[in-house]
């Protein structure tokens, strides 16, 4: 059965035997607004329900044995269905956000690497020399270059 908080319109699938049939007191777990809750009588008809529910089970209810009354919360984590309907287009639009952003964190990641290579080249420069004597030529090109950019760079601005 599906119960729906009269002040924040959250709704919650409850089983039919926690509720008899004079009622019960409800809390909502989500804003704890309370009300006295009676079963209402089954339509002839049948309903569909297309959305995705969630079974509470007695255990996950806090009872409150006060006044004579028998008092349950709802739980929090269950949320409004409606809601994920709102979310689903706001998803689809951060996709289509996330597919442009994609290219420039690519090349982000990319000049970032390239920029941790050409420090650890430098760091270890002269044992890379020692050990691979024809690299010397090669590295040097390689931070003249690099200077060459920088310039070019400098005077762009």
């Amino acid at each position: 059965m599906i119960i729906e908080c009269k002040n924040c319109n959250k709704k919650f699938n409850v089983n039919d035997k926690l509720i008899p049939l004079d009622g019960r007191q409800i809390k909502c777990g989500s804003c704890n607004h309370s009300w006295h809750f009676v079963i209402e009588k089954p339509l002839e008809e049948t309903i569909i329900v297309k959305e995705e529910t969630t079974i509470i089970k007695n255990e996950d209810l806090r009872l409150d044995q006060t006044e004579n009354k028998k008092n349950f919360e709802l739980p929090t984590k269950i949320q409004d269905k409606n809601k994920t309907s709102k979310k689903d287009s706001n998803f689809k639009n951060d996709i289509k956000n996330q597919k442009s952003n994609n290219f420039f964190s690519y090349l982000l990641v990319s000049i970032i690497s390239f920029i941790a290579l050409i420090i650890v080249v430098d760091t270890l420069k002269t044992p890379l020399i020692s050990l691979f004597p024809g690299l010397e030529i090669i590295l040097f090109n390689l931070f003249e270059t690099l200077k060459d950019v920088k310039l070019f760079i400098i005077d762009l601005t």
